[in-house]
């Protein structure tokens, strides 16, 4: 980013499945975000350090590290940065209600919007009955995930050899699976059903690191997405308007993922 270029104000940031500790992450990528713009509030929407990747050997290159102190730094200039654990970091629910650094550690949270919305704020793997009920599954889908990624990356370094820009290839594939989108349909609709109940005007989530932001039934659904695949932010301006926000711009959507704003 360059120097000279003031960053942007959103009222709100929401940022889910960094995945610091994982070849995978695109750390340098949302550096960059970081430093372009600036909230008052930033949501950590959970899985923002991958403990089940660092349990089986460490990694943890120093844009990782510049992530965090970013972070910190963040929370220390005063905004508000309100931590939600997911279940690949969920060794930070030991910690709920607690604050390191300035850092709010919640198993939840409600945001109110600039214009009265009310909004409960998950990381989603509560919603997963794979993750719930089945966490040897889980942890067998997240290998064959690993393995997507890595052939991700092997492509994408290919498609800077040509010039090309980054185009995340896992997520196209993810994307078309039936079995795929049939599993986020029904992830979605628990998420709402969970909205309906707790009486909220909708939900931000991420976990299934798939980008989305769109009403239904009255109720908004916004996922943040991930910074392993897509690159992307929930954000929300002051005047309570929500978008979402793909990193680096020249970056080619993947199929599916909604850009609408409520």
């Amino acid at each position: 980013m360059n120097a000279e270029v003031r960053p942007r104000k959103y009222r709100a940031i929401w940022i889910s499945d960094v995945h610091l500790g994982t070849k995978g992450c695109k750390a340098e990528f949302l550096l960059d975000f970081l430093r372009a713009n600036e909230s008052d509030y930033l949501y950590l929407v959970g899985d923002i350090i991958d403990g089940w990747r660092l349990k089986r050997g460490w990694f943890w290159p120093q844009p990782h590290n510049d992530v965090v102190q970013k972070i910190l730094r963040k929370a220390r200039k005063g905004c508000r940065v309100i931590y939600v654990p997911g279940n690949h970091d969920e060794f930070a629910r030991d910690y709920v209600g607690q604050s390191f650094g300035a850092v709010e550690v919640v198993d939840e949270a409600i945001h109110r919007t600039a214009d009265g919305r009310r909004l409960l704020v998950v990381h989603g793997d509560g919603f997963d009955g794979v993750v719930r009920y089945a966490r040897w599954l889980a942890v067998l889908g997240d290998h064959a995930y690993t393995l997507a990624l890595n052939v991700n990356r092997w492509f994408n370094q290919a498609r800077r050899v040509l010039g090309y820009p980054y185009w995340s290839f896992s997520a196209y594939l993810k994307y078309k699976v039936k079995n795929a989108v049939k599993f986020i349909g029904d992830y979605e609709a628990a998420v709402m059903d969970a909205a309906r109940h707790r009486g909220v005007d909708g939900v931000v989530c991420g976990h299934i690191h798939h980008a989305q932001l769109a009403p239904g039934e009255g109720l908004l659904y916004a996922n943040c997405g991930d910074w392993v695949e897509s690159c992307t932010a929930l954000v929300e301006d002051f005047d309570g308007r929500l978008d979402i926000i793909h990193w680096p711009q020249v970056m080619v959507e993947p199929a599916g993922v909604s850009q609408c704003a409520s």
